[in-house]
């Protein structure tokens, strides 16, 4: 089993020996087993509060092994609106209820929910379900330490 305890920054031109696909929940487990899609069994060991982003890229304790955070295409439920005003309003909804939301000027994401899109649908909100890499803000307080 390898371990991984310590994350560099992303790096497309890095020469990596394993992708681990993760779910934006699972990119916030710092300290977890899992399994990559050919069958190796890789363990984070890193700081705890420790949140993986899309392309980070994580350095094996006792070798020199890298290995590649991809994020994980899982269902999703995307929001468009007529207006920005009306886009903002749901956005204000969801921090209200602390949901994990990806924001764009154009659209917000958030993890498949069918009471929370019934309440955006009740909003005037436009609601597409999709499966796609889910990329959530980290929060004020969160931040991508290296």
């Amino acid at each position: 089993m390898l371990t991984f305890t310590q994350r560099k920054p992303p790096d497309t031109d890095a020469i990596v020996s394993l992708t681990l696909p993760l779910t934006a929940e699972e990119r916030t487990r710092s300290r977890h087993r899992f399994e990559t899609a050919d069958g190796q069994v890789v363990f984070l060991r890193l700081p705890r509060g420790t949140v993986l982003q899309d392309g980070d890229i994580l350095l094996e304790e006792t070798q020199d092994i890298l290995m590649r955070i991809k994020a994980k295409p899982e269902p999703v439920i995307t929001v468009f609106a007529n207006t920005p005003q009306l886009l903002l309003r749901a956005a204000y909804h969801l921090g209200n209820r602390h949901v994990p939301v990806e924001i764009t000027i154009n659209y917000l994401r958030l993890s498949h929910d069918s009471v929370l899109q019934t309440m955006l649908e009740q909003l005037g909100l436009d609601i597409k379900a999709e499966i796609l890499p889910f990329q959530p803000e980290q929060g004020a307080y969160g931040h991508h330490a290296h």
